[in-house]
């Protein structure tokens, strides 16, 4: 009985340590001084060779939701060299919520020559649109 009651102690120390170590979560914003220095480098990194920093530059934009982006992703969504970019800006436009980006989602769901593309773009298009009728409904009431 004392061994599982030190075990017991042991394990709950444990716990709350790590717990207590773990970052904490941060929020989505940047500071102002930053942003602008931070969007450019982004929307630089857009017009990369590299895949992987194309992608991960539109997802960042989205994440931020920055609106200064809407026309370069919406390039990206239109003349990306392959599937991944152009569903990373459309990913990107859907989550910034700007009334032009979400047109060129739109927009791919019915121009662009990949089925998988298509299927994406129409899947944050519903997303988007069932989320504003809700939050229009709400609003009515």
């Amino acid at each position: 009985m004392k061994n599982l009651r030190i075990i017991f102690t042991a394990a709950l120390l444990v716990i709350v340590f790590t717990v207590q170590a773990l970052p904490s979560v941060k929020s989505k914003t940047i500071p102002e001084n930053k942003r602008d220095a931070i969007t450019a480098s982004l929307i630089q990194g857009l017009n990369s060779d590299n895949t992987g920093l194309i992608t991960s530059s539109a997802y960042m934009l989205g994440e931020f939701k920055m609106e200064e982006a809407v026309i370069p992703l919406m390039k990206l969504l239109h003349s990306g060299k392959n599937e991944d970019i152009r569903i990373a800006a459309a990913l990107a436009l859907y989550k910034i919520e700007n009334p032009r980006g979400i047109f060129a989602v739109k927009q791919a769901i019915r121009f662009d020559d990949s089925e998988r593309v298509k299927k994406l773009c129409a899947n944050f298009y519903n997303d988007f649109m069932f989320n504003r009728k809700s939050v229009i409904s709400i609003a009515r009431k």
